[in-house]
């Protein structure tokens, strides 16, 4: 019988305390912490900022020649390279951006493998689920252009418009309008962010275990999903509801733990820079197109050094969730049900003249 959004709890709970702790196996648990990082199981977020001034006429000294930033004479003399260098970095992060929802996606199905049989193998699932991972890519691609349209088109007409009945011109004559208008445009996008979001937890929580057992396509999973959630409102409905109570109670315990380790790692890792920066400054480097490059370089590393302790940090929450969108999910869809709780192969005793039906005598024919 299906299960409420409560009930699953408490099975995917000792699914996870079973698959993590007996037994506990240390290179399990950073392949985890691994492949729950690229899947996005866990938020996270950083950046880095680099400061730099011209140079001056005259050869700065000490802190001031560190500090010191000099553009190759190349970028500054021909604005055509420089241009080509934006457009190159653009159309390269464009590319970044699609490797990386693919690789993602790839994850989350190696995931969900791993929770299903409890053993994290990344080469077999990268080599079983290479094609599913590429149809989830061109889904979420897809879903981020609609996402995008949605939120820009109406924002652009709302400002035109705006603009058109020149309500900027003199915008304290207008107030009470322009204000009511800002609220429903927040409104509307909070509106917009929610939905999106829904269909990104539905998707991955839902979808990608029929597409991961049955090779169909992410819009099939969905339209099956929809006759579901058509069925079963209520019970989706509270499936969210609990899952974002449960992802704010482990945002806050891990939070906590995180932020922790991340103060003792900033220990090694500033050390390590304080050192690198009063050594360019008695060597007598400037900013340049080298050390700004190797400041980024250095910066990215330690950024994945703090991601993928956070998420070592985060495994049972990583576990967690999608067991739990397994065992909820697992009732009212009988292929993963089968997976998740295999029947016992049947024994000879079962199959025994003496555990069989007795026959019945034959009927008797009429003569003639």
């Amino acid at each position: 019988m299906p299960v409420s959004a409560v009930d699953a709890i408490n099975p995917a709970f000792q699914h996870t305390k079973q698959q993590l702790l007996h037994p506990f196996r240390f290179g399990q648990w950073t392949r985890l912490a691994f492949v729950g990082l690229l899947a996005g199981e866990m938020g996270s977020a950083g950046g880095c900022n680099f400061n730099f001034s011209l140079p001056a006429p005259h050869r700065p000294k000490g802190t001031e020649q560190f500090l010191g930033a000099s553009w190759p004479a190349g970028l500054v003399d021909h604005p055509v390279l420089f241009a080509g260098l934006i457009i190159f970095l653009v159309l390269a992060g464009l590319v970044l951006f699609v490797l990386m929802i693919y690789v993602s996606s790839v994850m989350r199905f190696i995931l969900f493998d791993s929770i299903i049989s409890k053993v994290c193998q990344i080469r077999k699932g990268w080599i079983r689920h290479g094609r599913h991972g590429f149809q989830l890519c061109v889904w979420q691609i897809v879903l981020t252009l609609l996402f995008t349209a949605v939120i820009a088109v109406p924002i652009a007409v709302a400002v035109a418009s705006v603009w058109g009945l020149g309500w900027l011109d003199r915008p304290s004559e207008h107030l009470l309008p322009l204000i009511l208008s800002g609220i429903a445009a927040f409104l509307f996008l909070m509106f917009v962010i929610l939905a999106f979001a829904v269909v990104h937890v539905m998707t991955k929580d839902f979808v990608v275990p029929q597409m991961a057992l049955e090779d169909i396509s992410p819009l099939e999973g969905w339209r099956r999903l929809w006759l579901a959630l058509a069925a079963e409102k209520g019970s989706y409905g509270g499936y969210i509801g609990m899952k974002i109570v449960l992802a704010i109670a482990a945002g806050i315990a891990f939070g906590i733990v995180t932020l922790i380790a991340i103060l003792v790692l900033l220990i090694p890792i500033g050390g390590v820079g304080a050192i690198a920066v009063f050594g360019g400054m008695a060597a007598g480097w400037t900013w340049n197109s080298y050390t700004i490059a190797l400041a980024v370089v250095a910066g990215c590393v330690a950024l994945l050094m703090f991601l993928f302790a956070a998420s070592f940090i985060s495994v049972p929450a990583i576990v967690f969730f999608p067991a739990y969108s397994i065992y909820f999910f697992a009732p009212r869809y009988p292929i993963l049900a089968a997976l998740l709780w295999p029947q016992p192969p049947a024994t000879p005793a079962d199959t025994s003249p003496l555990s069989l039906p007795p026959t019945l005598p034959p009927t008797p024919q009429p003569f003639g």
